[in-house]
């Protein structure tokens, strides 16, 4: 059985590391920084993929592969870009038995070699847009690492886009992060606040970035995701052009947006209680576990015919019921394990539904039902079941969003002054609604003497800068002011 949880309230990074490792999710590689993701883990990532992939290919994206190695100049050609990521960078010097005539970038993300593939293919307005998207593995060279939410190399989703107007490509950009703020609520049933970037927390080379903000159990922030304008800044760096309808030669105007594994890390952090993983249906593979009490060894045919019967009929009702995925149902028969133990390991590894069938619920025609996110044992007669899985499974999606939108709009802040906004942030944490006028200087002050830093700008329904109509709270300057979240994050 699995080592005590630290709870939440004594010690939350302690409590997030229980989590993952316990609930068998993810381990520490033996090269530092990176993770093994394993099957539980891993079974989740797949779930996001097919969830995600439906949602891309529905605007029209087409799935490639790029490869993992590019050539250090490349990533020199765009100055932003290669300023931004020359921390964190990792350098093949030495392969085939001698050192190579130019060093290879191990990929950190993809924008310039897949420039370089699109300078090629690109040759007519008639080839715009071009939208592409790859899964992909990635490497950046983290000093401080935490499974799943930042580590040496990860997994992730990397979309690139090519169109002929920088109005087109703003358009897609805009398309895609309204994409993200979907997935995350209605998939990872985590709330989030759709925003812009500031200058200088944008992507390395992009015009504008965008981002999914999502509040943390401990009042935190964590990026969920990202979507960049990139405007023609890669395509002049690569010479990407088009012969547009008015025969003359132009470069394309792109996007790129991603989000990756941290996307576990912050479904975890948003869910989860004391006891272990809890796990929104939507990502879950199992989402029933019967679980067959037999005291004595000749009872257990018996008590298995009624637990396989139950099984099926959930299935064959579930697959009647118009779910967006398949139900997926297990009867434990393992003999080596007390029901207890078993009852902790459901538990703590989240799956959403565990079903207790014995001798004595057999002649009454009921069983005890419990739903994770509850965790209230209730008797359910054995024909009410099926019926009732399909219905218990969406009202769990929903209720753990509307939980994780509760605790979030109650940690929001509208603070005017920067005194109390210090004063807040360290008392009770949460997010900070501002009035803010974009001065850079102070916002690396900000970030220097409380560790918050600026989530995003808040945007109004047109994706402009929401105003503020206030004096900021850290300049008090007057004119041009927007709305911003500042917040300690991951």
């Amino acid at each position: 059985m699995a080592e005590k949880i630290t709870p939440r309230t004594e010690d939350f990074s302690q409590w997030y590391q229980d989590v993952v490792i316990q609930a068998k999710m993810a381990d520490y590689s033996p090269v530092k920084g990176c993770m093994v993701i394993r099957p539980n883990g891993y079974s989740i990532w797949e779930r996001i993929q097919q969830e995600m992939n439906n949602r891309i290919k529905a605007n029209g994206v087409r799935n490639a592969y790029f490869p993992m190695f590019i050539p250090e100049s490349f990533i020199k050609k765009e100055a932003e870009h290669v300023e931004g990521f020359a921390p964190q960078v990792a350098v093949v010097t030495y392969a085939g038995g001698k050192d190579l005539d130019e060093k290879l970038v191990i990929r950190p993300t993809s924008e310039t070699i897949i420039n370089s593939m699109f300078a090629k293919w690109i040759q007519s307005y008639r080839d715009l847009p071009l939208l592409m998207n790859q899964w992909a593995n990635v490497v950046r060279w983290e000093m401080r690492t935490r499974l799943f939410l930042r580590t040496t190399e990860f997994l992730w989703q990397e979309g690139h886009t090519c169109h002929a107007t920088l109005d087109e490509s703003q358009a897609f950009t805009e398309k895609m992060l309204k994409m993200y703020t979907e997935f995350a609520e209605n998939v990872l049933a985590m709330p989030v606040i759709a925003g812009q970037k500031s200058e200088a927390e944008k992507f390395a080379g992009a015009l504008r970035t965008y981002s999914i903000e999502a509040m943390m159990q401990d009042g935190k922030a964590l990026q969920a995701g990202t979507s960049h304008n990139l405007a023609d800044h890669f395509a002049k760096a690569f010479d990407t052009m088009f012969l547009d309808k008015d025969g003359k030669q132009k470069h394309v105007f792109q996007t790129s947006w991603g989000v990756s594994t941290r996307l576990i890390g912050g479904m975890i952090m948003t869910h989860s209680d004391d006891k272990g993983l809890v796990l929104p249906p939507m990502l879950a593979d199992l989402h029933v576990v019967i679980v067959p009490i037999v005291p004595k060894a000749n009872l257990g045919p018996a008590v298995y015919e009624v637990a396989d019967k139950l099984a099926a009929e959930i299935n064959a009702h579930a697959g009647v019921k118009a779910l967006p995925y398949r139900v997926g149902v297990n009867v434990d028969k393992d003999d080596t394990k007390q029901a207890g133990w078993k009852f902790h390991e459901y538990e703590l590894i989240g799956i959403p539904i565990r079903i207790e069938l014995g001798p004595r619920d057999i002649e009454k025609s009921q069983c005890v039902f419990t739903r994770r996110d509850k965790g209230q044992k209730e008797f359910i007669p054995l024909s009410e079941i099926p019926a009732k899985i399909a219905k218990e499974l969406e009202e769990m999606q929903t209720a753990l969003l509307e939980k994780a939108r509760a605790h979030r709009d109650q940690n929001i802040h509208d603070v005017n002054d920067y005194e109390t906004f210090k004063k807040n942030l360290e008392e009770k944490g949460g997010f900070y609604r501002v009035p803010w006028s974009l001065d850079r200087a102070a916002e690396e002050l900000i970030k220097e003497e409380t560790k918050a830093t600026l989530r995003c700008i808040v945007l109004d329904r047109d994706f402009k800068p929401l105003a503020a109509g206030k004096p900021c709270f850290k300049t008090g300057k007057k004119e041009g002011t927007v709305t911003a979240i500042f917040a300690r994050s991951y």
